[in-house]
């Protein structure tokens, strides 16, 4: 059986908060967003969802 690989939790910062409302603000999309911080797109909308953010990309 194959091992499951281990989950490496990282603490939001206040910079990775504020460069993610910043690009959820000029739209960008959940793909950039995760990219730029190097999280997961899931990690990225459970945040937003929790500060209230939207991640719509609609103009």
């Amino acid at each position: 059986m194959a091992k499951a690989k281990k989950v490496v939790r990282r603490a939001w910062t206040k910079d990775d908060v504020r460069t993610m409302k910043t690009m959820a603000k000029s739209k960008s999309g959940v793909a950039k967003i995760s990219k730029a911080l190097k999280r997961t797109p899931g990690a990225i909308s459970v945040m937003a969802a929790k500060l209230g953010v939207s991640l719509s990309t609609r103009v």
